[in-house]
């Protein structure tokens, strides 16, 4: 039948000759077709195809098309920032960078080949729990993945915490640590937060005179992928919060040999997999089973014990996420989990206060980096993809849109290496008193501008790659997933707009003094460079700024708490444009002054003054009775 067909088509006398090629039988009883001259096997396709359409035969490929998209190349993380080189090169002396330039260059290679990979692996295979065995025996084991087992490794490996403790380059080191951290975290499969919580819990031990907190930190400092730890930081509580003091249920039973066990329930923690944690509980004991008045006190506790075991952890669940599911992030049962104390009762938060410093800092530095990394992939893609009869990269509103960008980032990056240098000094000993000042002032402010804008400039990142940007495919969408966590960890906007005021009002306004200062020393200098001519309209700007927002604060008390966000904002934005200026003074080119002045130019003070003693409430409430839907709702 289905040779008749042939011979009733006008197929060539060609074709029915290939399709009565003769056959032999292999030894398994298989058909194959004998062998064919050469140029005949090179035109099989094109036989095939043409059969297809004589015979019109159902089944074929889809059609299509030759043109296919260029995916953007990652480009050298490092040596392709011209912001973050040219500071490290005004504010690193030659000898040091000719010590860690190599390095850099060689890690921000890294970062977009193998670690990339790694990074790419965590997130297709992401951790889960084994509560139970097969016979019904807990075990409570989490799963995690080769790749963020071996980013692990390759922390250690880097230095990426040791790296500020070893005390090679002084009051470079911890900028020398940033910087690296910042190649490594966008590409690090969300590694980069363990090791905030490892660095943060180093600070703490480090300062510290515990014994306990000694040993942690040999191993937490550590270059040796085998004696290298990692740690937690366990301060929420479902009643918590940012309100550590007065959601924070567990409790410490003293067993008055120095040690306690630990019961309360984690609600979200970090770094579920680290070798240990610092966490918040009150004291109680046999005689006293209720909490004293003293407060809370600060305990470290290792999550295993010496047989390999969970120490009292059990681990609930895990959290499903929005994004950052990579990392493990759970709910934790501490059920006489063995601890140590390692602060005065009362001093918990005081005592973990050294980690939220430091945890802000890698907060900012993560921003940073998620959105350098969008700018270099859209910057790349817009030189392969074309539109409209161009390059994306020819479209004059194209360029606009990503100098934007990227004068947002260039404002960032000032604002988070200025705050990491401060530290810098601060721990080698050579800031000086105004300098501490100003840096636990812009620490909040710091973190809270540079989430936020980090939300900002990736979403409009994504749009730089039209419909790619959304699919998951590509990898570019969990930049933006991951990227939403930042404003919400370590506090929210709110939190560190409050955070900003404590400061102010606990220095009974030396902090805002500190930071005018600071200021006006940076644009009296600027103004008085051989650009000063040039950027003294910029200078103007700030200074006028700052005397405004000054200005309100000292004339509306009433409405500095629900300014509260706005008030840190306008000094995100004055401060930077100080930051900017200075730079730019510094490295003297056209496109440093661009950004300066552009800068300035926008609206530096936030202030919406008609809007702070207005019933905001009612706007929000207005057509909703939750009482008389639900009764009381407290």
């Amino acid at each position: 039948m289905f040779l008749q067909r042939v011979k009733d088509s006008t197929l060539s006398l060609k074709c029915i000759s290939r399709l009565q090629a003769p056959v032999s039988t292999t030894a398994y009883g298989y058909q194959r077709v004998a062998s064919r001259p050469e140029k005949d096997i090179k035109t099989e396709a094109a036989y095939a195809e043409e059969l297809k359409h004589k015979l019109r035969i159902q089944y074929s490929r889809a059609k299509l098309g030759h043109f296919t998209q260029v995916p953007p190349h990652q480009e050298n993380t490092f040596t392709n920032n011209a912001f973050l080189t040219s500071y490290l090169t005004r504010f690193i002396p030659q000898e040091v960078r000719e010590s860690i330039w190599s390095d850099l260059t060689r890690f921000g290679q890294r970062a977009v080949t193998d670690i990339y990979s790694l990074g790419r692996e965590c997130e297709l295979n992401q951790p889960y729990v084994r509560t139970f065995d097969a016979w019904g025996n807990r075990r409570d084991e989490l799963v995690t993945c080769e790749a963020w087992k071996r980013l692990k490794g390759i922390s250690a490996e880097e230095g990426l915490i040791a790296l500020a403790y070893e005390g090679k380059y002084g009051e470079y080191d911890r900028l020398y640590q940033m910087v690296k951290l910042g190649i490594f975290s966008p590409s690090s499969g969300l590694y980069s937060c363990p090791l905030a919580m490892t660095d943060g819990a180093a600070k703490t031990g480090m300062v510290s005179t515990s014994p306990y907190l000694k040993k942690a930190y040999r191993h937490l400092t550590s270059r040796d992928p085998a004696e290298f730890w990692t740690s937690g930081q366990w301060m929420t509580e479902k009643r918590g919060g940012s309100d550590v003091s007065g959601g924070t249920e567990t409790v410490a039973l003293d067993q008055h040999d120095g040690s306690h066990f630990l019961y309360g329930y984690k609600w979200f923690s970090s770094a579920t997999d680290s070798d240990m944690t610092l966490t918040l509980a009150s004291i109680i004991s046999e005689d006293q089973p209720e909490p004293k008045s003293l407060g809370l006190a600060m305990f470290y506790l290792e999550t295993r014990r010496d047989d390999g075991q969970l120490n009292g952890i059990e681990i609930v669940k895990l959290k499903n996420k929005l994004g950052t599911r990579q990392l493990p992030t759970a709910e934790l049962l501490l059920d006489g989990a063995l601890a140590y104390q390692v602060s005065d009762e009362g001093r918990g938060i005081a005592s973990i206060a050294n980690m939220l410093t430091i945890t802000r800092l890698h907060n900012s530095v993560s921003a940073c980096a998620a959105m350098r990394r969008i700018l270099l992939l859209a910057r790349d893609y817009s030189l392969r993809r074309t539109a409209f009869g161009q390059t994306v990269e020819s479209h004059v509103l194209h360029q606009l849109t990503a100098s934007r960008m990227e004068i947002i980032v260039r404002g960032c990056e000032a604002l988070t290496y200025h705050c990491v240098r401060l530290l810098g000094r601060e721990e080698a000993g050579t800031a000086t008193a105004q300098e501490s000042l100003v840096l636990r002032t812009l620490t909040p402010i710091m973190k809270m501008f540079t989430a936020k804008m980090a939300m900002k400039v990736v979403s409009e990142g994504l749009e730089c790659f039209g419909g790619q940007g959304y699919i998951e495919d590509t990898g570019l969408p969990v930049i933006l997933r991951d990227a939403q966590v930042l404003p919400i960890w370590e506090g929210t906007s709110n939190i560190m707009s409050f955070d900003f005021l404590r400061a102010v009002m606990k220095t009974n306004g030396e902090a805002v003094t500190a930071l005018y200062g600071d200021i006006k020393e940076k644009t009296d200098n600027v103004k008085s460079s051989k650009l000063g001519s040039e950027l003294e309209k910029s200078c103007v700007s700030v200074m006028n700024a700052l005397d405004k927002l000054i200005n309100f604060l000292q004339t509306n008390p009433e409405s500095i708490q629900p300014a509260a966000r706005d008030i840190a904002t306008s000094v995100a934005y004055i401060y930077i444009g100080a930051l900017l200026l200075d730079h730019s003074a510094w490295e003297g080119n056209n496109i440093s002054i661009e950004v300066a002045k552009r800068w300035c130019d926008q609206q530096l003070v936030q202030l919406t003054p008609n809007q702070y003693s207005f019933n905001n409430r009612s706007v929000v409430m207005e057509g909703y009775d939750p009482q008389e839907t639900y009764g009381p709702m407290m």
